[in-house]
């Protein structure tokens, strides 16, 4: 549903090394580098994801969920959040609340931020 989406960051650099370890598991790398911009490509190649530094004012959480080919990959990334250490908001599991076979991990970015990983097999 959504072309791309872009967050503000405090250290893009720090963020740039916990999103590269983070997303690695889901096949998500720096596709472009413009030095405090950074746009993060799936397989599909296209820049769907970006950073970039703060603007100022007063930063809100923002939820952003990755989609995973299977549980596998959800569980691939809770393993390398917690090698970032990374606080972990819920650990993978089974959410029937949200649909049947919705199976997610959610953690915490350096900014704040409630990313997630999820697939919905």
């Amino acid at each position: 549903m959504l072309d791309h989406l872009a967050v503000q960051c405090d250290d893009v650099a720090a963020s740039r090394a916990f999103f590269e370890g983070l997303l690695a598991p889901l096949g998500v790398t720096v596709a472009l580098d413009f030095g405090e911009e950074l746009g993060f490509a799936g397989p599909d190649g296209v820049a769907r994801f970006w950073l970039g530094p703060s603007r100022g004012g007063v930063q809100r959480e923002v939820h952003i969920a990755f989609a995973a080919v299977d549980r596998a990959a959800v569980d691939a990334v809770h393993a390398a959040a917690l090698e970032l250490g990374a606080e972990v908001l819920h650990e993978p599991r089974e959410w029937p609340e949200y649909e049947p076979g919705y199976y997610g991990v959610f953690v915490r970015d350096l900014d704040g931020n409630n990313v997630e990983a999820v697939t919905h097999q």
